[in-house]
């Protein structure tokens, strides 16, 4: 029996291809732990506004735990954000966990809310061998488009050989990687085995490697392959799957625009280099790596909270919390850098974001 791998519309894939800022879309809860579909909703805007070219939900900035059945928040949050965006440019993507049986399940849901792409996490396979997990995204990958997904252990993930992420490139419908392995060894074991799979022009690698986004961004890779290796093989990292662009979302957009101008050219311009160091220190303030990234999702709520577009700081994770002086160490990057914030454009549009 011939196996069936779905695509994404041609017009999604191209736009993946393109590279975009595909903010990692953060979950608004009311005290009680119920959907803030108000403020949910204006996240949503608020990306789109911004010129986000896709969505990335029920992902780790969702907080996994809303694939727990007795949440019973992974359909409603899918649904408002599908709903909500009515561009057919836009690329959205789900965040797909558990056991195959589970994942084959999401993967549906997802596919049947119009998602266009699955981001595969295996989390939750993490004492099965790579052989296994290369059957399990295979399995998910006969009902949804996939992305791999690279995400580092200290938030749930497991380190993944090069052989395994060949294997992944070869399924026809891996349609890209998000390399969130924040360690610069494991990122370029996934950027050659894209290399050395022949697919690099159609899987599409997105930076998750919020500690070091501009300079993946920045980098042309070239690989040499075979007895001879005469022939370089190029691979690009084109866009962003970024918890960190969750935030300052319009200054994001802008930043990839201007790394898409310059990173063909034969020398980069020093202050991008600045730049990035900047946007690196940012992320530590609010991404809390001290406390092994525990006030990750609570920082990036802190910030949303401070422009209006969320009202509680609230996780399902009660390890997950705001660390004694991480306010304070964002706060000393919004007074040293304010050209990284959206906060003017917030202010301008959030009553209208906010509308029902």
């Amino acid at each position: 029996m011939t196996q069936h791998y779905p695509l994404p519309p041609p017009n999604i894939l191209s736009r993946l291809r393109q590279g975009q800022v595909i903010p990692a879309h953060p979950l608004a809860l009311t005290p009680e732990h119920k959907l803030d579909e108000r403020h949910q909703r204006a996240l949503t805007r608020y990306y789109l506004a911004c010129g986000a070219g896709g969505l990335a939900v029920a992902v780790h900035t969702t907080q996994f735990a809303i694939h727990n059945p007795q949440i019973g928040l992974l359909k409603p949050v899918l649904q408002l954000a599908k709903e909500t965006s009515q561009d057919t440019n836009t690329i959205i993507i789900a965040g797909i966990c558990g056991p195959t049986a589970q994942a084959i399940s999401e993967a549906r849901l997802a596919r049947d809310l119009g998602y266009h792409i699955g981001l595969l996490s295996l989390a939750a396979l993490k004492t099965e061998t790579e052989d296994r997990l290369i059957d399990h995204a295979r399995a998910v990958a006969e009902v949804i488009p996939i992305m791999g997904f690279y995400l580092q252990p200290a938030v749930g993930g497991r380190c993944l050989s090069e052989t395994f992420w060949q294997k992944l490139a070869d399924l026809p419908n891996l349609v890209g990687i998000k390399i969130a392995a924040f360690n610069r060894y494991q990122t370029l074991d996934v950027l050659r085995a894209v290399a050395q799979s022949g697919r690099a022009e159609q899987i599409s690698l997105y930076t998750g490697n919020d500690d070091n986004i501009v300079v993946d961004l920045l980098t042309k890779y070239e690989f040499t392959f075979g007895p001879h290796r005469t022939v370089p093989v190029p691979v690009a990292i084109v866009g962003g799957l970024l918890g960190h662009w969750a935030f300052w979302t319009k200054k994001a957009v802008e930043l990839l625009d201007r790394v898409k101008a310059v990173r063909n050219d034969s020398s980069i311009p020093a202050d991008l280099l600045t730049l990035a160091a900047q946007v690196t220190e940012s992320n530590q303030a609010v991404f809390d790596p001290d406390h092994n990234f525990a006030g990750c999702v609570p920082g990036i709520m802190y910030i949303l909270q401070r422009n209006g577009l969320v009202d509680h700081i609230r996780t399902f994770d009660e390890h997950e919390r705001l660390f004694p002086g991480q306010t304070e160490r964002i706060e000393a990057i919004i007074r040293r850098y304010p050209h990284l914030t959206d906060d003017d454009f917030v202010r301008e549009h959030i009553d209208q974001w906010l509308k029902p």
